[in-house]
């Protein structure tokens, strides 16, 4: 009867510490409905990976002897070896998005790429901390507020601590309702929080829709190669959204394609999150270090805002620079619900989900940028 009671004697504390953290993450995404199209699997993912002696990781077959398991053959068929999982979201969520706010309120673009200092920032915390380049590139990262492009730079610059980075990203993009107000009110007054802003209602053409992401792709392809990858299957996905001729494909894309990406990569990434790995103080420094990002993005967008405020004539509502981080629609609900609380009739939504659509393209800009400046550096 040994063998009943094999896997209670290979259990280890720092497993059931596993246990503790998938159920964390199963709770936030059914209670909390935090991100729950990942936080589930990858909740559910994590107690699987740290069952003593998991099939999921690898297995003995008779006649064949050990072999991977199902997670750890999508771990390298998926992200190890080809990074697909996080590159075919990109197509999805390329669909999903209506760049219209933007295009109709070019300025936005501005505070897409302003609100990604927290990257930088949060890269030289990690060297300042005693992470190498290439981990502290990959945890800097975690302020792009965007999970895919987390996931797929820590898989490229080959960092041991893909599992915390994606655990602390999809963690913190959840969380914005309750990071976003902290940081937006620690810089603002109420008097800045209330400035109201006209929004021109014009059109943007079909042309201009169909030739912006072919556009974006062809000069970020120019400028920054390395973004390519990201920026290209982002574009694509949009294209497909706005082409016209394709909408069974666009929705296909935005739900279909984008739920299975999205359900197979939480499961995968639990590969990452194995107890000897993951229960360490470096876990910890990253969670903290990617908070410190994403409260740095919101804070410099705001000061981006309000030092733009200095030479225009029409006052951009500061909280609008926070929104230009990734996460995307629930930045700009933060903003609008903000704005609303100070003053009921206070409408910013089109401002802040224009710099929302920026800030997907600068995040994914921003990890190109990180993957060729890191890759360069170490050669």
């Amino acid at each position: 009867m040994d063998f009943l009671t094999e896997g209670l004697r290979m259990l280890t504390w720092q497993q059931v510490v596993m246990y503790g953290v998938g159920i964390l993450l199963i709770w936030l995404a059914i209670k909390k409905e935090y991100e729950p199209a990942l936080l589930l699997p990858m909740g559910f993912g994590a107690i699987l990976v740290n069952l003593p002696a998991s099939g999921v990781l690898n297995q003995v077959l008779p006649g064949v002897g050990e072999t991977n398991g199902i997670i750890q053959w999508l771990f390298h068929v998926g992200i190890d070896a080809s990074e697909a999982l996080p590159i075919l979201l990109f197509i999805g969520i390329g669909a999903m998005i209506d760049f219209g706010p933007l295009l109709s309120n070019p300025r936005m673009f501005l505070f897409g790429a302003g609100a990604q200092f927290g990257i930088f920032a949060a890269i030289l915390l990690a060297v300042l901390l005693g992470f190498d380049l290439k981990d502290a590139a990959s945890i800097g990262i975690i302020g792009a507020a965007d999970g895919p492009t987390s996931i797929l730079v820590s898989q490229i610059l080959k960092s041991d601590y893909i599992g915390p980075i994606a655990v602390a990203a999809y963690s913190y993009m959840a969380l914005v309702p309750v990071i976003q107000p902290f940081a937006i009110r620690l810089v603002t007054t109420k008097k800045e929080r209330m400035i109201r802003m006209s929004y021109n209602a014009s059109s943007v053409s079909k042309k201009t829709r169909i030739a912006f992401p072919i556009v974006v792709t062809i000069v970020v392809g120019l400028v920054a190669p390395s973004s390519v990858a990201l920026v290209g299957f982002l574009m694509f996905g949009n294209l497909i959204r706005e082409c016209g001729v394709l909408n069974t494909m666009s929705d296909t894309a935005q739900n279909t394609l984008a739920n299975l990406i999205t359900l197979l990569l939480g499961i995968t990434i639990s590969f990452s999150m194995q107890a000897e790995r993951f229960v360490t103080v470096n876990t910890l420094m990253i969670m903290l270090i990617g908070m410190f990002a994403f409260v740095v993005d919101s804070i410099f967008g705001v000061l981006l805002a309000k030092f733009m405020n200095l030479f225009t004539r029409e006052k951009i509502n500061p909280m609008i620079g926070a929104a230009g981080i990734s996460a995307f629609p629930m930045s700009s609900r933060v903003v609008q619900k903000m704005a609303m609380e100070e003053d009921p009739g206070n409408v910013i939504l089109m401002h802040a989900a224009g710099a929302n659509v920026s800030g997907q393209i600068a995040s994914v800009i921003a990890g190109g940028l990180v993957i060729s400046l890191v890759t360069g550096f170490l050669k």
